[in-house]
């Protein structure tokens, strides 16, 4: 715990001598004992780095987390998706945060990929380059490998060394911090930030074992092999390791440069519309689709392919679930309410005594303001959160993985309109959605005969049961915002707890038995 307190109050200092609290007082008043603390923290004889008051207060929060490292940036990556927590406006702010630091030494990328793939894999490497990108977690390096015969062009994707050592010490002094606020202000315990902590903690834990992520781009380029104009990385698994993936190099543009599309003759709008398609494909044929598709992770091809990359968090819909998100969808697109209401008395997602007639009015009051809305303005993504809030209301049940849906919709819209700022939600969705519930043949009869089975056995590779099940459970996690009291990460967290308490108790009795021996002896 000794160790925790300082790791806190080397932390403490990075974030008071950085700019975060003058931004984020624009947006929330920070109590006076913070800026205290933040003035303490922060004392220096050396100078204050200079301050660039000419960028945005998202640009100066972003930069301002990026520059404390891996740690504060997945913290503001997390936040963005909890304005519950800091507010809308705030995580507004935070969506530019870039996930990039500086790269480190070849030489050690190396020690690494001979460490973990043994000396005769590492000989068989050709041409390891220098690191092409560098993120928080991991860096990529271009190279050669002989694949049966075959030299094929590889991206290595390397984890950084002793992130993961690092970032745990920092999270769970994190924690420490959060414990102390949860016990002195009262009022941040209905935040659960405690919680919060150990959540990033979970979910970023994953991301550090990349044979998961390997796992995960595996199962999708399975799923996806017939899907025209969509191309996922193939994993070399004898190159792939709890530390280094290796994956076919994806030769394009990515689709945040616009202009070089378009020099390239390519048809932004197509692919627009085609990233929509592909993404509501992949969730109600598939049940497993890429929960992190902003710009930089989705690039066109030499051959006008769409490649995703980053495969690090995916999202997966049980069959239940792929039926409720055709059904209500498709609804909405057709105007039928009552139909929309039905989907969810079937499938007991609201209680079997709601009237379905109240239940399709209050859809109703969500539907119809939208088609008043121009093209631009309609979202599926904005309209599931609508839902999800109205039906709140008729005691549904929440749906973790709807959730995370919705949001990723939410980007995937956001990714498509910078192509085409006309895109055309409903007119993209409904071909897909249409082709799925006619061969699903009738989905609100076989819904209610299916009900027993819905849950649908997991693809998942023999050697990485464990991980996938971990995977799948922090993934849940992270789209409903909360840990299941019967999950083995809740029993993990409430011991956390008790360790902290355990410290607390124990620093008091310390502390008071200090004032005693003085006043003794003085």
């Amino acid at each position: 715990m000794i160790k925790k307190l300082f790791i806190l109050f080397k932390l403490g200092r990075k974030l008071a001598r950085s700019d975060i609290l003058n931004v984020v007082s624009k947006f929330k008043k920070p109590p006076l004992a913070i800026k205290v603390l933040f003035q303490i923290l922060s004392f220096s004889f050396s100078n204050k780095q200079k301050i660039n008051f000419n960028n945005t207060e998202g640009e100066r929060l972003s930069k301002s987390l990026q520059s404390m490292g891996t740690t504060f940036i997945k913290l503001g990556q997390f936040l963005v998706t909890r304005p519950d927590i800091i507010g809308e406006e705030l995580a507004k702010q935070l969506e530019g945060l870039q996930d990039r630091l500086p790269a480190f030494p070849l030489s050690e990328a190396k020690i690494i990929i001979k460490k973990d793939l043994g000396e005769e894999t590492f000989n068989s490497i050709i041409d390891l380059s220098e690191p092409v990108a560098a993120a928080s977690i991991a860096q990529v390096h271009k190279a050669k490998i002989n694949d049966n015969g075959t030299i094929k062009d590889v991206a290595i994707k390397i984890l950084r060394p002793d992130i993961k050592k690092n970032f745990n010490e920092e999270i769970d002094a994190l924690m420490l911090f959060a414990f102390f606020v949860e016990s002195f202000v009262k009022k941040t315990k209905r935040l659960k930030l405690i919680e919060v902590v150990f959540l990033l903690k979970e979910i970023t834990n994953l991301e550090m074992d990349l044979r998961f992520e390997a796992a995960a781009a595996n199962e999708y380029a399975e799923n996806t092999k017939n899907d025209a104009g969509f191309r996922v990385p193939v994993i070399y698994w004898n190159f792939t390791s709890e530390n280094v993936m290796t994956l076919d190099w994806v030769d394009g543009v990515s689709i945040r440069e616009t202009k070089d599309l378009q020099k390239r003759n390519i048809d932004t709008k197509r692919i627009a519309s085609d990233i929509i398609q592909h993404f509501l494909r992949h969730a109600v044929r598939d049940g497993f689709f890429h929960a992190d598709m902003h710009q930089g992770n989705i690039f066109i091809d030499n051959n006008g392919q769409i490649v995703p990359i980053d495969f690090g968090i995916m999202g997966r819909l049980d069959s239940l679930s792929k039926r409720f998100l055709a059904e209500i969808l498709f609804g909405f697109i057709q105007r039928d309410y009552k139909k929309v209401a039905e989907v969810h008395l079937v499938a007991g997602l609201v209680p079997k005594d709601v009237p379905v007639d109240d239940l399709a009015q209050a859809l109703r009051s969500i539907g119809e303001p939208i088609f008043g809305q121009s093209v631009k303005d309609i979202s599926g993504g904005k309209l599931l959160k609508q839902l999800f809030d109205v039906t709140e209301k008729f005691n549904m049940q929440t749906q973790p993985q709807l959730l995370m849906l919705q949001k990723t919709m939410v980007v995937v819209e956001g990714v498509a309109r910078k192509l085409n700022p006309n895109t055309n939600i409903w007119e993209t969705s409904k071909p897909v959605l249409e082709s799925w519930l006619r061969e699903t043949k009738d989905p609100i009869n076989t819904l209610s005969e299916g009900l027993k089975s819905t849950t649908e056995v997991i693809k998942r590779l023999p050697d990485f049961p464990e991980i996938m099940d971990k995977a799948n459970q922090a993934l849940t996690f992270l789209a409903s915002g909360q840990i299941p009291q019967n999950s083995n990460s809740y029993t993990a967290l409430n011991e956390k707890k008790s360790e902290m308490i355990t410290f607390r108790n124990q620093s008091i009795v310390g502390l008071l038995l200090l004032v005693i021996f003085g006043l003794l002896v003085f």
